[in-house]
């Protein structure tokens, strides 16, 4: 049986005159950090579904919608991922781009719009004593 896809000198996939496919895929090689890590997002609610999907994005780490966690390739996350692949948006992360939920929570967080400067309760004379 023939490929669907054809390999060129480029290292683009193309599709053979016998494929279904009509988008043209580049192959990317990366050459700094491999991908270590699923970088892994809730996207769509998981309310009207079944215990099991609910189970399984509890034990992937997701409670709300917009949240996201890593977890490191295995085949156990590979399966949960695989459970739930309508509900989630996966990417490849190395090592590196891997990030706390406190350093989460300092990317999202707005500046204040003002510096402090200094304060006059320093000086009060009940502080001082």
């Amino acid at each position: 049986m023939a490929s669907l896809f054809r390999i060129t000198s480029n290292n683009i996939f193309r599709p053979s005159s016998r494929s279904f496919a009509t988008v043209v895929q580049t192959k990317v090689a990366s050459k700094s950090e491999p991908n270590t890590h699923f970088k892994i997002t809730l996207r769509r609610s998981a309310i009207a579904l079944g215990e099991r999907k609910k189970e399984t994005l509890v034990a992937l780490g997701l409670h709300r919608r917009m949240q996201t966690v890593y977890h490191v390739h295995s085949p156990e996350a590979a399966g949960k991922i695989l459970k739930v692949k309508e509900l989630v948006e996966v990417e490849n992360v190395p090592a590196k781009a891997v990030r706390s939920q406190s350093e989460q929570r300092k990317e999202r967080k707005a500046s204040r719009g003002y510096q402090v400067q200094g304060t006059k309760l320093g000086e009060l004379a009940w502080e001082t004593s």
